[in-house]
């Protein structure tokens, strides 16, 4: 369960009510979620494979400028050329499926991780947020892309979101969240 503040946080990172969130997954170095881990059946009951959602506006936006300079182009074509990663990479789709299947059996996405896993490369975004959540040594591809985004939090220690505005959004949170249970 998140705390108000964490609900707040992401609801500010996000722009948007997060929906199907079970808890914080991982935190940036300055103590806000970058990584929540989210339930494989939204509350509306759609099936939703991505258990690891990133986040943190800055790293999303690092993920991306990797995107469009083709960082998924040439790790897919070393997946069909070298072995090791190969295994590494099919090695994390089923840490993937093993962790989401803890949480719930959802028959509609049984075998079916994310971001193209155990065969493509299709959303840097997602192997960040595993390599995050998971740790170093988990998925080869998602650390790479930890090593490529760098220090997303610097230079001003995501201070964007000041207390202030996440206290004003943890009401409106708050109040949403009061409005759909009555």
């Amino acid at each position: 369960m998140l705390s108000p503040i964490d609900r707040a946080t992401i609801a500010a990172q996000l722009g948007r009510e997060p929906r199907g969130e079970s808890t914080v997954a991982h935190r940036c170095p300055c103590g806000r979620p970058d990584v929540v881990l989210t339930h494989p059946r939204l509350p509306d009951g759609t099936p939703f494979p991505t258990l690891y959602y990133l986040t943190c506006p800055r790293a999303t936006a690092a993920c991306s400028r990797l995107e469009s300079q083709g960082v998924m182009r040439d790790m897919e074509d070393r997946l069909g050329s070298d072995a090791d990663l190969a295994a590494g990479y099919a090695s994390a789709h089923d840490a993937y499926l093993a962790a989401r299947e803890e949480l719930a059996d959802v028959p509609e996405i049984a075998g079916i991780s994310a971001g193209g896993m155990p065969h493509r490369v299709k959303c840097l975004h997602v192997l960040l947020a595993h390599a995050l959540a998971e740790g170093p040594g988990v998925n080869p591809l998602g650390d790479e892309v930890r090593e490529a985004v760098g220090a997303w939090w610097e230079p001003n220690d995501c201070g964007t979101l000041d207390n202030e505005t996440l206290d004003a959004v943890a009401l409106d949170v708050d109040a949403l969240s009061a409005d759909e249970k009555g």
